[in-house]
């Protein structure tokens, strides 16, 4: 209790205790995961995404910037909260019996347009990156440069996820382990794709406005969904809630607040 913590209140009855509080605008709030980017190049990276999409902005025939990220569901509805009958009648995640098979997708979203591509598989790997950004080029054939905007998972650094691209061009080489390859084996075509990743601070994914994608996703079709007995309709709708994205969203600018800056 807190009137039990802090006797030098000289408070002794709830009721003055809450009315203390209320005049002090302290109220009782359920917490939330935080972390401080430890990055000392936090700055210098932003401000190279910064412009990086002022060039995207100002001359999209030539340039184009996206946000990449990797998102994963589950066979399993996850529990939220959801409009149901006044009473004791609570919404259900129904569950199935079968195991709870995870599923990923690798996006990537135009921060001028709103358009999505995307890729669904059971795990994205170095090769699934390596086509992935062969798709994303697919996407925009014509212009001069695609800046890919990804976090510092060592997977996307990995040779033979590099090996389709431009050589890059990193002030601040991301950590890769030490006993990565240094070339790309011969599995990976290796073309001159005109992508230059540039990366996120570390531990900053509050600067990725794709993560509000993904949880626009989770509350439209992964939550409380109604497919654990049927694994192939809940992939087809997440690829349904995401095909609404292949051209020029401003709902979704709006939504991942990428409108008008």
């Amino acid at each position: 209790m807190l009137m039990d913590d802090c006797t030098w209140l000289q408070v002794t009855h709830e009721s003055s205790m809450w009315r203390l509080l209320q005049r002090l605008g302290i109220h009782y709030k359920r917490g939330r995961d935080y972390v401080h980017s430890p990055d000392r190049h936090y700055a210098e990276k932003l401000s190279l995404i910064q412009l990086a999409r002022m060039r995207a902005y100002y001359d999209p025939q030539r340039f184009v910037l996206v946000y990449v990220d990797e998102f994963s569901y589950y066979r399993q509805p996850t529990v939220a909260s959801a409009y149901e009958a006044a009473g004791r009648c609570q919404p259900l995640a129904r569950r199935s019996h079968q195991s709870n098979t995870q599923h990923r997708v690798i996006g990537a979203l135009n921060a001028c347009s709103g358009q999505v591509t995307y890729r669904q598989r059971s795990r994205i790997t170095r090769f699934v990156v390596a086509d992935f950004w062969g798709q994303l080029r697919a996407d925009y054939p014509h212009v001069e440069c695609i800046y890919a905007v990804v976090d510092n998972w060592p997977v996307h650094f990995h040779a033979d996820a590099l090996a389709r691209l431009q050589p890059q061009q990193m002030p601040w080489p991301p950590y890769v382990p030490a006993h990565w390859p240094t070339k790309p084996s011969a599995k990976v075509p290796q073309d001159d794709l005109p992508i230059q990743l540039l990366c996120l601070p570390t531990y900053a994914s509050w600067l990725n406005p794709i993560e509000k994608l993904w949880r626009w996703l989770k509350q439209d079709v992964v939550h409380l969904h109604p497919y654990s007995d049927d694994w192939p309709t809940l992939k087809q709708q997440v690829a349904c809630f995401l095909d609404q994205f292949a051209n020029r969203s401003e709902q979704l600018l709006r939504y991942t607040g990428l409108l008008g800056i």
